[in-house]
């Protein structure tokens, strides 16, 4: 089979095509021959680490943590899914050497793959793992919010969703607005404004020609009640200006800085609260929990990707993995996809 490597960390050029043998899964494992690979920013930060040579876990790895396929073969103990099943892959690489997506056939824990409903495309299971799961846990960490979604979940809840045309935002978007939620996004560009709203977003502000605070706090006069928030440095301001008392600013990255200021007695005052969540160690529980819930909203039909539905999708082969990994570090507009196989 063919299999996307790198052996020490550094620019896409690490990145190298092989020739490789298919593993065997083992005891709770599944093989996955891989349609579709997902990429996402935390894919080329890890193949950049926190500098160019560095030495990795393993001898060399298999990138990226997203993916959609069909199961190929089962290790003992696997009842989760069964030979022939479509499925969507979820943080397939991490402590993993050969479990990235970016290979034909791809060997990973049963708990990282979940069953894609039939009306689902793989386009649209190779673009969850990262961004919905994410998208879900910021959605349910507010103290007076729901520790699930469904329908009606989020019934009067007002959301924000800063950077709506991202691929959080977008998942952020449709989960919300499946959940009965309000939906405001703040974005850069009409164009972007545009992807929000073809996501689902009631809402869309543009930060920059107009005041933000003043725009949203109109919505929403009460305030809001959960922000998904990707750049807290930069909107630490407007947050503590839109967000009601006891409401949640859950951050998932950290664009535009890795430190912020906040004026604490205003915060007191409000009883605001700022998660942070990181997917690699909230746990298999909460995971498990997202899989869940986002297997109902498939089932619902309200995570569709594409231009149509606010996600342009930017195509690929496996030999081009290095210009995928770019493209999203070029900050790309919407999903970059890497065609592994056919259907």
């Amino acid at each position: 089979m063919q299999a996307i490597i790198y052996s020490e960390t550094g620019e896409a050029s690490v990145l190298r095509l092989v020739d490789r043998d298919p593993q065997e899964p083992g005891a709770g494992e599944v093989r996955v021959r891989i349609v579709v690979s997902g990429v996402n920013p935390t894919d080329w930060k890890s193949r950049r680490g926190s500098g160019p040579g560095e030495p990795l876990p393993f001898p060399d790895v298999v990138p990226n943590q997203d993916g959609a396929g069909v199961v190929d073969a089962i290790g003992d103990g696997v009842t989760s899914v069964a030979i022939g099943d479509r499925v969507w892959l979820a943080l397939a690489a991490h402590e993993r050497a050969a479990g990235g997506t970016a290979q034909e056939f791809a060997v990973l824990s049963a708990e990282r793959v979940f069953p894609l409903p039939d009306a689902a495309s793989f386009d649209v299971g190779a673009s969850l793992g990262v961004p919905a799961i994410t998208a879900h846990r910021a959605l349910t960490v507010a103290e007076d919010g729901p520790g699930r979604l469904a329908p009606g979940a989020l019934d009067g809840t007002h959301v924000l969703v800063a950077g709506g045309a991202g691929a959080v935002g977008h998942a952020a978007i449709q989960l919300a607005r499946w959940a009965g939620a309000t939906v405001t996004t703040t974005v850069s560009s009409a164009d972007k404004a545009a992807l929000a709203t073809a996501a689902g977003a009631h809402h869309t502000v543009n930060y920059r020609e107009s005041d933000a605070a003043d725009e949203i706090r109109r919505i929403a006069p009460a305030g809001v009640d959960i922000v998904v928030e990707v750049a807290p440095a930069q909107n630490a301001e407007l947050n503590a200006a839109v967000i009601r008392n006891r409401g949640c600013i859950a951050v998932y990255a950290n664009n535009g800085g890795d430190t912020m200021t906040l004026d604490v007695r205003h915060h007191f005052a409000t009883n605001v609260r700022y998660q942070f969540l990181l997917l690699y160690t909230v746990g298999a529980e909460m995971i498990a929990a997202a899989a869940e819930d986002i297997a109902a909203a498939l089932e619902d039909g309200a995570l569709p990707v594409g231009e149509d539905a606010g996600l342009p999708l930017h195509r690929f082969d496996l030999a081009s993995t290095a210009d995928a990994h770019d493209a999203v570090e070029g900050g790309a507009v919407g999903k970059v996809l890497i065609d592994v196989a056919p259907a």
